[in-house]
């Protein structure tokens, strides 16, 4: 880490040909790219995971990209939009293929809803919870027509600058957090849950 730059992915889950929240997203790589970050965008519309199953022997090319994703992040963004109080059915998807990968990296979550978005948030974060990742301890939700116009450029200015800290705050604590982590899992100190992600 104190070699190259943070590795920022941006998940986007949504499916909709012109979505506010991967028009967000982009605005949130875009700015942790200005602070110096690596950033990459992992757009499920475009990837055509096939719905999880634990039985499947065989890994699809769509697997095996978003494991060299995953294993290429240091930090995490996600964004859903709110589909009846939850995450969207590819996010879902997307967050039952990953397990160990999600440890010891910092997410960041973005929510297109008319209500806010709590319920969203809160159900990708208990995810990577129970996936040892560390979740920043707020998130970004908008309304969609209201907070962005036909092109998809934010027209509500406290919109855009939480977006903005959001990138700022997660290419900060994401750098030290992921450092902190390597650290501990390449030293021989047992007293850190890193300790059993040593290979």
């Amino acid at each position: 880490m104190a070699e190259r730059s943070l590795r920022v992915l941006g998940v986007s889950g949504s499916l909709r040909a012109h979505s506010r929240s991967s028009r967000a997203l982009r605005l949130v790589l875009a700015s942790a790219k200005l602070r110096g970050a690596e950033t990459r965008l992992l757009d499920l519309r475009e990837l055509d995971l096939p719905l999880f199953s634990p039985d499947r022997e065989e890994g699809s090319a769509a697997e095996e990209a978003l494991g060299k994703d995953m294993d290429w992040a240091d930090a995490i963004v996600l964004a859903s939009p709110d589909y009846h109080g939850s995450m969207s059915g590819a996010m879902k998807n997307f967050l039952d293929y990953n397990w160990e990968a999600c440890a010891g990296k910092l997410f960041g979550y973005i929510c297109s809803s008319n209500e806010k978005g709590l319920t969203v948030m809160d159900q990708m974060r208990t995810v990577v919870r129970q996936c040892y990742g560390w979740s920043m301890p707020y998130g970004v939700s908008f309304s969609g027509d209201a907070d962005f116009d036909k092109n998809g450029v934010p027209t509500n200015s406290r919109i855009e600058t939480r977006l903005k800290m959001l990138a700022r705050d997660l290419v900060t604590y994401g750098t030290i957090i992921r450092r902190q982590f390597l650290l501990d899992r390449a030293s021989h100190e047992e007293d850190t849950f890193a300790a059993a992600y040593r290979g």
